[in-house]
């Protein structure tokens, strides 16, 4: 619902919102001009500054002191009203204090639209909508994040959606602040809060006498300028009018006979509140904090345009329809990585929603046994990122789990996604289930397993569920059609023939994208070094992932492939020419990427593992701390990235580079290297650096085995840098 009410709301009131966010952008800019061409501030009293503007000006009827400190006159010359700002350390005027026309057209559209007070309604609508929007926009960022707790952590997501959810956390802060000032400040113009004090009752008895110097008026010399609002001089001849004195402590009347303070009225709390809220959403006394909010402000249009771009996408995929979890018999919680686990959630839904059981379908990350008041079953279909870690939308899952009290009458099914090649088969889902083994949950099913994304392996697991419930379907699902690319070669360069180890580093054009299919998500994704990239070869159904060495921002697509004895997809690859094409597509591998930061970063990999990491010393531009360990067969035949490397070692991208040989004179593994700079190492994990591991499984295990020789001294584990993001593999 959140996200529902966030998506509509945002499209409907995008024109408004912007329109207001734009314009106050451009206000923003005035409270720090002004503050900037203001005369210098003097610690000076009232008395002084009147008496000094009365010398030079001796029509002056009234003095002002706004909140950046500009002091203004008003005053007659001859018979024609003038005003101008006043120097306060002479009294005389400096410049003339009409707005200019351009601060006065942007102030009528940003308050009104210039419709007077039925646009300052509408005004006030738009500022409920962004209220709105980053109330509900703040949810959407705990729930991705996997909770409150991680709401600061880096954004996890690719192309639009990422961009929305990093200038998101940014912008939210300065939104929601002027959201709410602005809707107190309509509240205050229609008079819907309390009362503010206020002037108090004119006097009905004054001196009567006229002519007191200004100067010597104690009330105004004991009121300091950067107090002060305004002077209003008594009428000329009007032996009945006197001065009044407003200040940030409240307002009165001064007799012009004696100097005598006549009347007070304290500012009450609504007074003193209305004026601070005025200053934050102005920024007229804090010209920095204006600016803030204008730039938060500019943030709008680009949130509305990759907001758009996102739901314009979203609108090609299949519709997920699930009722609410308050009111679902059945809860389905998806752990997913790349997206596909969440196909067949949509399957299972559909097909039981067929049956008349209300389904509800979520991530993982939204687990919360509370808010399922109707529920009587929970399946959780998970994928494994990695050597049995969470995927991306099950991030604080299993913690929660473990610290949340079984629900009676709440059955448990789970099912994992995996491939059976990998060591770590379905670890995660795996975990959960011996997790909930031991706390005594009830199982709807026995746990199962659906290998390398198989329909008929989901199938088998769907006659079992449709026999727990009683009921009679078959879960028939349907892959997703992939969305390819054409990706057209550039150029290659290979390595390892005389080695009778072909391995080449095959650059690819980007295809070409006209704006309207980058809005409405149709042309290539974006992507970044550590993603994957999946090659469908000709003959097969079925893709070969292989791990990015660029980024979108690079202008191209990069990977290191190594021809496989009777490899299908590797042959084609490394058979390729420039001016070929391929068929691929891009998935995120949101997990195998340096963290946000400067702290150090400790690649490792070892022959075509070298490319994700040489993605991240050609993207590190920061020069934050970067060091390489890599191991391959010789320096002649397998150099893969050599100049590259020298040149980033060179201008600071990289801060050392290790390097062994296993077919050298002195024959060398990464894990040997590891160990000989044991003290280093041990020193950048102290620091609180990260570890990229890319490469073969057996190199993966003995890094591991070394990193925790190495560590061990310092009481510090593998699985505990897992824990904290610290370490991470990405293994073939």
């Amino acid at each position: 619902m959140i996200r529902s009410l966030h998506r509509w709301f945002g499209l409907i009131a995008a024109v408004l919102v912007t329109v207001i966010a734009l314009s106050g952008t451009a206000l923003s800019v005035f409270p720090a001009s002004e503050a900037l061409i203001n005369p210098a501030a003097q610690q000076i009293s009232v008395a002084e500054l009147a008496a000094r503007v009365q010398a030079a000006e001796p029509s002056v009827e009234q003095i002002r002191r706004t909140p950046s400190g500009r002091i203004t006159a008003y005053y007659f010359e001859g018979d024609q009203p003038a005003s101008s700002i006043i120097d306060p350390a002479t009294g005389t005027p400096v410049g003339n204090a009409d707005t200019s026309a351009l601060q006065r057209w942007l102030t009528n559209l940003h308050r009104s639209l210039f419709l007077d007070d039925a646009g300052r309604l509408v005004v006030a609508g738009g500022a409920a909508a962004m209220l709105t929007l980053t109330l509900s926009g703040l949810f959407l960022l705990a729930r991705r994040a996997g909770g409150w707790r991680y709401i600061l952590k880096p954004a996890k997501g690719t192309g639009n959606g990422q961009l929305h959810a990093i200038i998101s956390r940014l912008a939210l802060p300065g939104l929601l602040l002027s959201s709410l000032t602005a809707l107190w400040m309509t509240a205050a113009t229609f008079g819907y809060l309390p009362e503010g004090a206020g002037a108090p009752p004119f006097p009905s008895e004054v001196s009567g006498a006229t002519g007191i110097p200004v100067a010597s008026i104690t009330v105004l010399q004991e009121t300091p300028v950067d107090t002060f609002r305004s002077l209003s001089f008594p009428a000329a001849g009007d032996a009945t009018d006197a001065f009044t004195l407003k200040t940030d402590a409240g307002e009165g009347y001064i007799d012009q006979g004696n100097g005598g303070l006549l009347a007070w009225n304290e500012a009450n709390w609504v007074d003193r509140l209305t004026g601070f809220l005025t200053m934050l959403h102005t920024g007229q006394g804090m010209a920095w904090l204006g600016l803030l909010l204008g730039l938060s402000a500019l943030a709008v249009p680009v949130l509305g345009w990759t907001g758009l771009a996102v739901w314009l996408k979203g609108r090609g995929k299949r519709k997920r329809v699930s009722v609410s979890a308050s009111e679902a018999d059945t809860i389905v919680l998806v752990g997913s990585e790349g997206g596909t686990t969440w196909g067949f959630a949509e399957t299972l839904r559909s097909t039981l929603s067929g049956q008349g059981i209300h389904v509800h379908v979520g991530p993982m990350s939204t687990f919360n046994p509370e808010q399922w008041a109707k529920a009587k079953r929970l399946i959780l279909l998970t994928a494994t990122y990695g050597d049995g870690e969470a995927p991306v939308s099950a991030r604080g899952f299993l913690e929660r789990f473990r610290h949340t009290p079984v629900r009676q009458g709440l059955s448990l099914a789970i099912l994992g996604f995996g491939d059976r090649s990998f060591p770590a088969y379905c670890g995660f889902a795996a975990d959960i289930t011996q997790a909930a083994e031991g706390k005594g949950w009830e199982m709807l099913l026995p746990f199962d397993t659906v290998d390398r994304q198989s329909p008929q392996d989901f199938s088998r697991w769907g006659r079992g569920l449709a026999e727990a419930l009683g009921l009679a379907f078959e879960l028939n699902h349907q892959p997703a059609k992939l969305k390819t690319c054409e990706f057209s070669l550039l150029s290659r360069r290979d390595y390892g023939a005389s080695v009778q180890a072909t391995t080449a580093i095959l650059r690819f054009a980007l295809p070409k994208a006209s704006l309207w299919q980058r809005v409405t998500g149709k042309a290539s994704p974006w992507f970044e070094a550590g993603d994957l990239v999946g090659v469908v070869p000709e003959g097969s159904e079925v893709p070969r992932f292989y791990s990015l060495a660029s980024s979108t921002k690079d202008g191209f697509l990069e990977i290191c492939v190594r021809k496989q004895p009777g490899g299908l997809c590797s042959g084609q690859l490394t058979a390729l020419e420039p001016g070929q094409t391929v068929t691929a597509f891009v998935r995120p591998n949101l997990s195998f990427r340096p963290a946000r930061g400067r702290k150090p970063v400790i690649l490792i990999g070892a022959g075509t593992g070298i490319g994700p990491l040489a993605g991240f010393a050609r993207a590190n531009q920061a020069h934050r701390p970067m060091y390489l360990y890599f191991g391959t067969r010789h320096p002649a035949s397998d150099a893969l990235y050599a100049e590259e490397l020298s040149d980033w070692k060179e201008d600071g991208r990289l801060a050392g580079i290790s390097t062994a040989f296993s077919r050298s004179a002195n024959p060398a593994y990464v894990q040997d290297i590891l160990r000989k700079d044991a003290a280093r190492i041990g020193k950048l994990i102290a620091a609180g650096g990260q570890v990229l591991v890319c490469g073969g499984r057996d190199m993966a295990a003995g890094v591991a085995a070394a990193l925790s020789e190495i560590l061990m001294p310092q009481g510090v584990s593998l699985a505990t840098l897992k824990a904290e993001g610290r370490y991470a593999e990405d293994v073939y």
